[in-house]
């Protein structure tokens, strides 16, 4: 059986291909995705979709985990997501919380902030190039 870090970067890495299936199928039928700029995304098709369709929108934008902790049903990331649909990256960074059942994802709550305007979101004067454990546009 797979561990909740491995069932996350499969879901994670199946975002950055676009692979609607894969996605799909990191999630319970029933699954639920909450988001802080965004309404609830729910049932694992409907999942697969959003996040196929998020990649498509930003050009090819790829997931990334940076910090991961876990429990035996439960956990919760950092992570950054390459935006590429504009000539230069737009990085976008946040964190999930997420609920396991029966080896699949069941819940995620995602916090991130959005800025159309900014060329960079995360935390404010956060060192990130600084520290090892972000990943570097």
């Amino acid at each position: 059986m797979k561990t909740n870090r491995q069932l996350v970067e499969d879901y994670f890495d199946a975002c950055t291909r676009g692979d609607v299936e894969a996605i799909t199928r990191s999630f319970c039928a029933d699954a639920i995705v909450y988001d802080s700029n965004a309404r609830p995304v729910a049932g694992a098709d409907e999942i697969g979709r959003f996040f196929a369709k998020v990649r498509e929108q930003r050009g090819d934008a790829s997931w990334h985990i940076d910090t991961f902790v876990e429990g035996d049903s439960s956990a919760a990331s950092e992570w950054t997501m390459i935006d590429r649909k504009e000539s230069e990256a737009l990085v976008v960074r946040g964190s999930e919380h997420y609920e396991f059942r029966d080896g699949r994802i069941s819940q995620i709550r995602q916090y991130w902030t959005h800025d159309p305007k900014g060329a960079r979101t995360g935390l404010r004067d956060y060192p990130y190039e600084a520290d090892p454990r972000f990943v570097k546009p």
